[in-house]
């Protein structure tokens, strides 16, 4: 797995949540984010976003850490928009603004999803501050779905870790 150490700046995103945690994630009577994924794809969600910066780009979002990655979090998946998030302010998406950070980003072997996603998360948990180039620190993680996605069984899919 390709990995480099780098500084994002702020993103301004539309979409959708659901709260949860690993634990219930690990068992598919409790997983919630498969779910959301379905109803987010079938549902076409994102056809309802203005001014979407990169339509079929879509950013799965691990944000609002009740402590580290065993806590509850809330699991965001959505766009980049162009235009202000106060556009949506009456809107029924939620609005997310990840700030300016450094990140480790990890881009997975081709593989299917979601397979080649889980087994990239594996090894992350594994990683100490050292090998993931500094501390945790649990504002936003995410994934992104781009053209490379959606390749069957040679997806590829970027994880970005929040470094402090």
């Amino acid at each position: 797995m390709q990995n480099e150490l780098l500084f994002l700046d702020e993103i301004v995103l539309i979409g959708t949540t659901v709260r949860t945690n690993n634990k219930n994630e690990m068992n598919p009577e409790t997983s919630k984010i498969g779910k959301h994924f379905q109803t987010y794809f079938q549902n076409k969600v994102a056809e309802n976003f203005k001014d979407r910066c990169s339509p079929n780009t879509t950013y799965s979002i691990y944000t609002e850490y009740g402590s580290d990655e065993q806590g509850e979090f809330t699991h965001f998946i959505g766009e980049v928009v162009k235009n202000s998030i106060e556009d949506y302010k009456d809107s029924k998406f939620k609005k997310l603004i990840i700030p300016a950070c450094k990140y480790k980003k990890f881009t997975t072997s081709p593989g299917t999803i979601p397979d080649n996603v889980i087994k990239a998360w594996q090894e992350i948990w594994k990683l100490d501050s050292l090998g993931l180039g500094g501390k945790r620190c649990y504002i936003a993680d995410f994934e992104i779905y781009d053209q490379r996605a959606y390749q069957q069984e040679n997806s590829i899919v970027d994880i970005f870790i929040g470094i402090k």
